[in-house]
């Protein structure tokens, strides 16, 4: 199968020193893809990367097959949707929250609600429609955060460790939902975490990320089992058993 979304020697500097290095990596169309490595170690930036949301960068990366320096960013950005660990919601209803992108593009009021309601729905948060923000608590401002990304239709949705700071019956039901949501809708999606179980609960197979250089690419099972080298090794240690 095709690619979605390739990348070929990779390299990508800040304040003059490069931070990260990939060879090589692809994300097949239905496919989730969860790059793991401890906090620093270069997860976030190859995202940011991917994304477009990043400069000073070297190497090539395609999307549908057309380098991203051929494609329009507006155009790009209107085939992807992300959701950072924050969920930088405005000073608005819940459903306005929502429907901000579906009026950015112009599309017709009643269609806007439409995929509104069966955003809010699916992700059991219709009951907020009306609410303010502000008045969410830390795992409904993300599940608004998350049916704002999903509300899009994207072909490929960006997630940056979408769970941060939630308790954990709450990180618990918004990962078994999540999990149901990628998997009900086929959706390709790169997800960054540093957890390795999240990873094999979410993800079809995983990126390695150590000392900003991609180590190992697999499913959860094989990375565990034939670690690729000692700093693979030793980031697997510190997973929780």
């Amino acid at each position: 199968m095709k690619a979605l979304m390739e990348v070929r020697h990779l390299k990508v500097r800040r304040s003059g020193a490069q931070v990260l290095h990939v060879d090589s990596l692809e994300v097949r169309p239905g496919e989730v893809l969860a790059l793991v490595g401890p906090n620093g170690g270069g997860k976030t930036t190859l995202l940011l990367a991917l994304a477009q949301l990043l400069g000073q960068q070297q190497g090539d990366i395609l999307f549908a097959g057309r380098p991203l320096r051929e494609w329009d960013k507006l155009e790009y950005r209107r085939r992807i949707s992300i959701v950072f660990q924050n969920p930088m919601l405005l000073d608005m209803s819940v459903a306005d929250n929502v429907a901000l992108g579906l009026r950015f593009r112009g599309l017709p009021p009643d269609d806007v609600k439409r995929r509104v309601d069966k955003w809010l729905h699916r992700l059991e948060i219709g009951a907020l429609a009306g609410r303010r923000a502000v008045e969410l608590s830390g795992g409904e401002a993300q599940r608004v955060s998350l049916a704002r990304a999903f509300v899009l239709e994207p072909e490929l949705l960006f997630l940056d460790e979408p769970f941060p700071g939630l308790d954990p019956p709450a990180r618990a039901r918004l990962l078994d939902d999540l999990a149901g949501l990628l998997a009900e809708d086929h959706c390709t999606a790169i997800l960054v975490t540093h957890n390795l179980k999240e990873a094999a609960q979410l993800a079809d197979r995983v990126a390695v990320i150590v000392g900003g250089r991609l180590r190992q690419v697999g499913s959860p099972r094989q990375i565990k089992a034939h670690p690729a080298d000692r700093e693979v090794a030793a980031f697997l240690r510190t997973m929780p058993r």
